[in-house]
């Protein structure tokens, strides 16, 4: 009996922190999505659907939109630079990729609001990015970069690029050198085995990368309120805003939902295409 009943014993924690702080509050949400804000705020329980037809009107859809676009804008510009650092990583001696990852992951060491007010001293007037186009005399005034699109991005892939980072590195650590040594005795140049090679088998790890950073940004309130000083509302502030200020808990759940549901249909669809390569490298190998 006590054989049967330790598996129950041992997942009961994870079950019941995953019950209490995933799906209970993801059940709210769901439940206030389709009742009604009180005169001073509050919920009343009348079943509708206006909440989520007003989360689809025009002006909150452009707030959808753009927020969309700056995660998308960081997830490429993560990319980018992620990939050549994990692959720089992934080349060097054994003995030095574990302190250069603990580099990469070394920011998550601080606390997620100094890191993005320290961008803030950086990227206003007087900051060190305009004191260093300045002493250099590639500019003759300080530029205005802080509080704009090009300073949240700056900021999204900051705060997320190591995952980035750690997924490509490990999706490069699971090939088979082999691939690449038969590339260059065939007399392939370092570039075309990149791209022919190692790119197309480490795209799993770059997809799980890119939707990471996605997924991560869409939802982000604290850096588009900090780095775009309010001007850059994504759907995470106007979610806020409905929680806070407007007090209007059924609208910030529609809108909350929403977000929810396309932050896991992107989460499944980038599964989905992980499973599938899986089954083509499977089917490869059998072959």
């Amino acid at each position: 009996m006590n054989r049967k009943l330790s598996p129950f014993l041992l997942v009961m924690p994870g079950l019941a922190w995953w019950l209490i702080f995933l799906i209970i509050p993801c059940g709210l949400v769901l439940a206030y999505t389709f009742m009604e804000r009180g005169t001073y705020g509050g919920v009343i329980p009348n079943f509708n659907l206006d909440n989520l037809v007003r989360a689809f009107n025009g002006l909150y859809l452009e707030i959808f939109l753009r927020s969309a676009r700056i995660a998308l804008e960081a997830s490429v510009v993560a990319l980018f630079i992620g990939y050549p650092a994990a692959l720089a990583i992934s080349r060097v001696s054994r003995r030095w990729q574990m302190p250069l990852l603990f580099m990469v992951i070394l920011p998550f060491w601080s606390n997620y609001l100094i890191r993005t007010y320290a961008w803030i001293v950086m990227l206003n007037r007087t900051g060190m990015v305009n004191q260093a186009l300045m002493s250099t005399g590639l500019i003759s005034e300080p530029l205005n970069l802080l509080y704009t699109e090009a300073s949240v991005v700056v900021g999204l892939v900051y705060s997320y690029l190591p995952f980035v980072i750690l997924t490509i590195y490990a999706s490069i650590q699971r090939l088979n050198p082999e691939l690449s040594e038969a590339s260059e005795d065939l007399g392939a140049s370092p570039w075309k085995t990149l791209t022919r090679i190692t790119l197309p088998l480490t795209m799993p790890g770059i997809a799980a990368g890119g939707v990471f950073v996605f997924v991560l940004s869409i939802g982000n309130f604290v850096t588009p309120q900090l780095l775009g000083g309010g001007r850059m509302k994504m759907v995470g502030n106007l979610i806020q805003d409905q929680f806070t200020a407007a007090r209007d808990w059924p609208f910030g759940s529609a809108l909350a939902l929403v977000l929810i549901t396309i932050m896991l249909a992107l989460l499944a669809m980038q599964g989905r295409v992980q499973q599938r390569i899986r089954n083509v490298e499977k089917e490869e190998e059998v072959a």
